[in-house]
């Protein structure tokens, strides 16, 4: 399970390392091997290791080609997912592609979110921090019964 917030620098090459912490849990579990694809919902990418990112794809196999909400959700992810495995200094690469979709600049955010990460430019992040603060502060923690156990 992967949580916190770790910043990161973009290489030259467009390469990230991801954070020590998580490379042996990553090479031990899923073979070092991981799926970078977009977020439909924010200006990120998500990075799923392989077995996560397998049952992602058997959702996304099971929505329909011809309802054009579905068929556009599947366009986005399968189209921008780039598999990837670690490198021996345990960096990923993230195709220009990728970069361009999430305004990736040098200074980066990775986010764990349990099964997967986010990577964020620091920028976005920061902005994103602010958005879900003020979010919570105007609706409440409890605007939702899922979320009444984290009320404070």
């Amino acid at each position: 399970m992967f949580s916190g917030a770790s910043a990161l620098n973009l290489d030259a090459k467009g390469r990230i390392a991801m954070p020590t912490r998580y490379r042996e849990l990553l090479r031990a579990n899923h073979e070092g091997k991981l799926v970078v694809t977009v977020d439909i919902q924010s200006a990120c990418l998500l990075i799923y290791p392989l077995n996560e990112w397998l049952v992602i794809a058997d959702k996304l196999q099971k929505l329909s080609d011809t309802q054009p909400q579905e068929r556009a959700v599947k366009r986005l992810l399968l189209g921008y997912a780039q598999e990837c495995e670690l490198d021996g200094n345990g960096r990923i690469l993230v195709t220009p592609p990728l970069r361009k979709y999430a305004a990736l600049d040098k200074k980066l955010m990775l986010v764990g979110q349990l099964n997967k990460f986010e990577l964020w430019d620091e920028q976005l992040w920061q902005q994103q921090l602010d958005d879900s603060l003020a979010l919570i502060r105007t609706e409440g923690i409890t605007a939702s019964d899922r979320l009444a156990d984290f009320s404070l």
